[in-house]
C-alpha cells in the first residue's frame, strides 16, 4: 500500500517518516523533550496516520514514541538538576527559553507539584520545558518519573490513536480538541487548587 498524503500541517513531515520511519519518531520525539524546539506532537500525529494506513506499525509507534518521551524528559531532568538555573540562563535562548519565560514557567511548576509533570505533556511550551524545571526545582527524580511516565503515556495513547483511527480527518479533530484546551487546563487548576485547600484545611484539622 502506498504511503498515504497526510492532511494539513503533517504534510511536510511525509518525506521524513518515508525515509526513516521509526527513527524519525523516536528522534524527533526525543529531542523535543529536552528543549529543542522540534514537532514531537506533529509527528507522532503523523506517524498515527501512516499506521492507519498500514505503514508503520501503530504498537511500535506507540511505543517508540513513549520511550522517546521518557528518555527525552528524564534528559530534561538532569539538565536541569544538574546545570541548574546557571545553565538554562545561558543556553536556554537558543531553544526560546528565555530567563522570563523559565521564571514564569518554574513558579508555575512550583505551585501545582508533581501533578504538573503529566499535565504538562499535553500543553504547548510546557512539554518542552518539563523534566528541566523539575530538575531545577528540586523534585524527586522517583517522583518525576512516576508523574512523567504517566504523561507520556497518555500523550502517546490519545494521540497514536486518535490518528489511527481518524487517518486523514486527524487535523480537524486535532484542531478541534485544541480549542478547548483551555476550558480543560482551567479545569484541571481548580482541581488542584480544591485539593491543595483540602490538604492545608485537614493539616490544621488534625493539629
Amino acid at each position: 500500500m502506498a504511503a498515504p498524503p497526510l492532511p494539513g500541517p503533517l504534510a511536510h513531515l511525509a518525506p521524513l517518516l518515508a525515509h526513516y520511519g521509526y527513527w524519525a519518531v523516536g528522534a524527533v520525539i526525543l529531542v523535543e523533550d529536552f528543549g529543542v524546539p522540534a514537532p514531537g506532537e506533529t509527528i507522532l500525529l503523523a506517524a498515527g496516520v501512516y499506521a492507519g494506513a498500514g505503514e508503520l506499525d501503530v504498537v511500535k509507534v506507540a511505543l517508540i514514541a513513549f520511550a522517546a518521551a521518557v528518555v527525552g524528559d528524564n534528559i530534561g531532568y538532569l539538565i536541569g538538576h544538574y546545570g541548574g538555573r546557571a545553565f538554562v540562563h545561558r543556553w536556554g535562548r537558543y531553544v526560546f527559553l528565555t530567563p522570563k519565560r523559565f521564571a514564569t514557567a518554574e513558579e508555575f511548576f512550583q505551585r501545582h507539584g508533581g501533578k504538573i509533570v503529566t499535565v504538562a505533556r499535553f500543553v504547548e511550551g510546557l512539554r518542552q520545558v518539563n523534566g528541566i524545571i523539575a530538575g531545577t526545582s528540586g523534585m524527586r527524580w522517583r517522583r518525576f518519573l512516576v508523574f512523567n511516565a504517566l504523561g507520556a503515556a497518555l500523550w502517546v495513547g490519545l494521540w497514536t490513536s486518535l490518528a489511527y483511527l481518524t487517518g486523514s480527518h486527524i487535523t480537524e479533530v486535532y484542531d478541534e480538541i485544541k480549542r478547548y484546551e483551555i476550558y480543560v487546563l482551567v479545569a484541571l487548576a481548580v482541581l488542584v487548587v480544591a485539593l491543595v485547600v483540602r490538604h492545608v484545611l485537614r493539616r490544621r484539622h488534625e493539629r
